[in-house]
């Protein structure tokens, strides 16, 4: 199958290997010259096929409004287009419509698997019309992970940027869980080896996972994280998350705590914000912040 790819950054130039791997073609297009395969999306659209399938991974908001602008005037009727960023779901609905009016096929794209996925595939939550996701299940299947698990038509349109955002939310209560326990083990005179207690949490316990996982990576690097700054930034999803329970009257009192921790970061050096910034930089790759001297 060929596959236009756009935007090839953490993210977006793994996916493109993996799916080369599987033995489709991939054109990828990317502002940075270096990591491109055309020079503009005019060429990109050139190289590929009708009917063309453009998977779109750049950052949310006006980046990739621009990016889905430009795509409906290249494309023709009966391509498709996929958002495969952190799109607010809201968004997804407005691309549908506007692509459509012109023939154009939309499917909205959750991915989860960060600076992974490569090796372990990415967990896909995917919304759109039956019709144009079915086309496009040669590259699910090569993006998920191996076995059965991993890849969901989750619904319509927008469900699954809408699935992907409670994921995120979920993670960011989770990590707020770690990061507390943490900072409390490190608090008391009494446990003198916080890392080793947190090792001995991923065999046997109902709390082990592979956020566990990658706490004791972090610890590992820098096992009492001095080297870094107690301040996390959030990506937007877990506000969306929590204004979404604000909309449809459910209670998310863990989500929406963890959120607010998030803030508090922004007030002072948190102990518990260096778990969660070392958390994020373990599973995404997301940048961290030094600490001062």
């Amino acid at each position: 199958m060929q596959l236009g790819l756009i935007g090839l950054g953490k993210m977006g130039g793994n996916m493109r290997e993996r799916i080369r791997r599987a033995g489709h073609t991939v054109v990828g297009y990317d502002r940075n010259p270096d990591l491109s395969d055309v020079e503009d999306l005019a060429g990109l659209v050139e190289r590929l096929d009708a009917p063309r399938t453009v998977w779109v991974m750049v950052p949310a908001g006006a980046a990739t409004q621009s990016v889905i602008d430009e795509l409906g005037g290249l494309l023709q009727a009966g391509d498709t287009v996929v958002d495969g960023g952190n799109s607010r779901w809201t968004d997804d609905e407005k691309h549908a419509a506007e692509l459509g009016a012109k023939g154009i096929g939309f499917v909205d794209a959750g991915v989860s698997g960060g600076v992974w996925g490569l090796e372990n595939g990415y967990a896909l939550m995917v919304g759109g019309e039956k019709e144009h996701v079915d086309r496009l299940q040669p590259v699910f299947d090569a993006l998920k992970p191996e076995g059965p698990y991993g890849y969901v038509h989750a619904g319509k349109v927008g469900a699954g940027h809408f699935s992907k955002m409670v994921h995120n939310g979920i993670e960011y209560a989770m990590m707020q869980a770690y990061a507390e326990g943490w900072e409390l083990l490190e608090k008391v005179d009494s446990v003198t080896d916080v890392r080793e207690v947190f090792r001995s949490w991923q065999e046997g316990t109902v709390i082990r996972s592979w956020l566990l996982d990658l706490a004791v990576n972090a610890l590992d690097e820098d096992e009492h994280l001095d080297k870094l700054r107690g301040y996390a930034q959030d990506s937007g999803e877990g506000r969306w998350t929590v204004e979404a329970a604000i909309d449809n009257a459910v209670p998310l009192p863990a989500i929406t705590a963890s959120l607010f921790a998030r803030f508090a970061s922004r007030q002072e050096d948190s102990p518990q914000m260096k778990m969660i910034a070392a958390l994020r930089n373990q599973f995404g790759g997301h940048a961290v912040e030094s600490a001062k001297k």
